[in-house]
């Protein structure tokens, strides 16, 4: 009986402290798997272009870049909307320039990272701000995209498009719901500061739950399976 008080006294006092981590885990892990991911990521945001390279539009050879750019490295021929362009990185700077022309398009101007919004953009809806971030990185904006061209729509949810203004890519795409998303991550693994897993209050809130969920089966042989016996011994 003692082993019995003690562990319902244990067992009563901690789940009263986690008993809120429990329901916020509750509703986080719902709202979590009720979503579907894909629309979370905002897949459904961006149309995947398959734009093929017009080669009769290249006036400007491989060679020709490393002559002019010698310490030039992962360079790369794309399309930009329509136009072919060779990306790579010079020293520490991420460059593009126009393969037909030559002409250096970065960093690109708010007008062309507008276009370039508005021919991934899935819908119609039309663009309420266009904000060019280049120190701070909003928390849904990784700083090595910096800088980089917000664009939001008037739209449900209000969507938004991050276009890297040196390789006028869609460096990522966010909506209110990603947004209530990524806090209710937060709030399902315990992190309250930097959104990262590996935080004391996580470890320590999953210890005391494994020994509150002990001292439950420990509760439970007492009030099921000893009482039942107890029953059967009385009956006989």
């Amino acid at each position: 009986m003692t082993l019995f008080k003690i562990n319902r006294k244990l067992h009563k006092w901690l789940m009263l402290f986690l008993g809120i981590q429990f329901v916020v885990w509750s509703v986080t892990g719902a709202y979590m798997v009720i979503f579907d991911i894909d629309y979370i990521h905002g897949d459904s945001l961006v149309t995947q272009h398959q734009t093929p390279i017009d080669v009769n539009k290249i006036n400007i050879s491989l060679t020709d870049v490393i002559k002019k750019y010698p310490n030039a490295q992962n360079i790369e021929l794309a399309v930009l909307i329509d136009l072919p362009v060779y990306r790579f990185k010079n020293g520490h700077i991420d460059m593009m320039l126009n393969a037909s022309s030559g002409e250096v398009l970065s960093p690109i101007n708010e007008v062309m990272a507008a276009k370039i919004a508005k021919h991934y953009y899935s819908a119609d809806d039309v663009i309420s701000e266009i904000e060019l971030l280049t120190d701070h990185a909003p928390f849904e904006l990784s700083k090595r995209h910096l800088p980089a061209y917000r664009i939001n729509f008037e739209a449900f949810a209000s969507p938004s498009l991050y276009i890297n203004a040196y390789s006028g890519k869609v460096v990522t795409k966010r909506h209110e719901f990603w947004r209530l998303f990524d806090w209710m991550f937060r709030f399902h693994i315990a992190d309250y500061q930097d959104g990262e897993p590996d935080n004391l209050l996580l470890l320590w809130f999953s210890i005391l739950g494994l020994f509150a969920a002990l001292t439950g089966f420990v509760l439970t042989y007492y009030r099921v399976i000893k009482n039942k016996r107890k029953r059967s011994n009385a009956i006989y």
